[in-house]
């Protein structure tokens, strides 16, 4: 099956780089380095190696990469030909996007608009398939947690 959106499923054990590579597609795989580049400069020494790691979330989600410190801060999900990154905004944080929503693309904008809310929070589920929608996922990330000064 070479679908689409389709999950990385196997549990036997996590996917490595060239894995991830190969499953996403070259212009996926550029938006994976790009975040991953993102979250490096802006947050340092914030992920320790054991709240940054691939997270097996079953037959039906699959593997992601989870950036986590006291709270989730975000997941890559690697799907077929495609990239979805996962944020869950708290109350606070909601009120921040929403000032920024307008500014947003329309998928982007969109998508953010029909998430559900959950009892933790709002779960942003966005496919990452342009450089417009990579630049808001940055904000958005931002706008999750500060970045940190040098």
């Amino acid at each position: 099956m070479n679908e689409t959106g389709q999950r990385m499923l196997d549990g036997n054990k996590p996917p490595d780089a060239r894995q991830i590579a190969a499953w996403l597609g070259p212009v996926s795989y550029k938006c994976w380095k790009n975040i991953l580049q993102f979250i490096g400069t802006n947050y340092p020494g914030v992920f320790a190696p054991d709240s940054l790691r691939s997270q097996f979330g079953g037959k039906k989600h699959g593997w992601g990469l989870r950036f986590k410190k006291s709270k989730s801060f975000c997941t890559l999900i690697p799907e077929r030909n495609r990239l979805r990154i996962q944020i869950v905004f708290g109350g606070e944080e909601r009120e921040k996007v929403k000032a920024i929503l307008p500014e947003l693309v329309s998928h982007a904008r969109e998508d953010y608009v029909a998430a559900t809310t959950y009892h933790d929070g709002k779960w942003l589920g966005l496919v990452v398939d342009s450089d417009e929608v990579l630049a808001d996922v940055k904000r958005l990330l931002t706008v999750k947690r500060k970045p940190k000064r040098a």
